[in-house]
């Protein structure tokens, strides 16, 4: 769906953060111009990565704007949980409480909204700037007894992955240049994203040069090419996770010690 003039306007257009991803008001560069490269590189993974954890596959997203749900499912379903989106969202809280809006100032793009760390914010079906951040996300682990913690840099996800877990990520859609934006709570905290092109997906494996990348939107009119898994260049990545100031979360069954206490 490509960007115009008319629908940046306002939100009574079905927005779609991949087709609007061409807008590039103020884009930023991520450090490499290619790309993720779009393949099933799962073969002999031992020999391809240093750390792999086997994970389930989404193929496709419940709704336009649900990538962190979608996401979400991936790491659940790799361990043994399988819920719903309905059962995900009234976990996690859902506000509307004020719909999402944006004005572009001399700031830059100020997105105005709820308090992503507690809820999702906004329609999910029609809004390109509904969203939530990982402290909201992460109840729905603790609610299923996973054990979660914030990533804050590639040494929590080279961490996790070793230890037989997965990262859950907010990055930009086929890690490729954005717009940034800050999101405003009502209380005026402010919280670095992607304007258009916000998206989740789940990394369960890496090397020197590369994270296996599980995304749950896969091929669409907006990138033929796009796998349900690929890889990323280690620095493409990084650039991409970087627009939302590193917010991924850390994932892993509860260790029995702690557990059984």
């Amino acid at each position: 769906m490509d960007a115009t003039a008319e629908q940046t306007k306002g939100l009574s257009g079905r927005l779609s953060r991949r087709g609007l991803i061409g807008a590039g008001l103020g884009a930023v560069a991520l450090g490499r111009s290619e790309t993720a490269r779009a393949q099933d590189p799962i073969l002999g993974p031992e020999l391809q990565y240093e750390a792999f954890v086997p994970s389930a596959v989404k193929q496709g997203q419940y709704y336009w704007y649900t990538c962190e749900f979608d996401a979400a499912w991936i790491v659940l379903k790799t361990f043994g949980i399988d819920p719903t989106f309905e059962e995900q969202l009234a976990v996690v809280g859902w506000d509307q409480d004020p719909e999402p809006w944006y004005e572009e100032s001399a700031e830059g793009v100020l997105i105005h909204g709820g308090d992503p760390t507690v809820a999702f914010c906004g329609d999910y079906q029609h809004s390109f700037l509904a969203r939530l951040r990982s402290q909201a996300m992460r109840k729905l682990f603790d609610h299923h007894g996973l054990e979660s913690r914030p990533i804050r840099g590639t040494a929590g996800i080279r961490s996790i992955l070793r230890r037989g877990g997965l990262a859950w990520m907010k990055v930009t859609v086929d890690f490729l240049p954005y717009t940034p934006a800050t999101w405003v709570t009502p209380d005026g905290r402010r919280f670095p994203t992607a304007f258009t092109n916000d998206h989740a997906v789940v990394v369960s494996a890496y090397n020197n040069d590369v994270v296996l990348i599980q995304d749950p939107l896969g091929p669409t009119d907006t990138n033929w090419d796009r796998q349900f898994r690929y890889e990323v260049p280690w620095a493409q990545f990084v650039a991409s996770a970087e627009a939302h100031g590193w917010d991924g979360l850390a994932v892993r069954p509860m260790p029995v010690a702690t557990a059984s206490r």
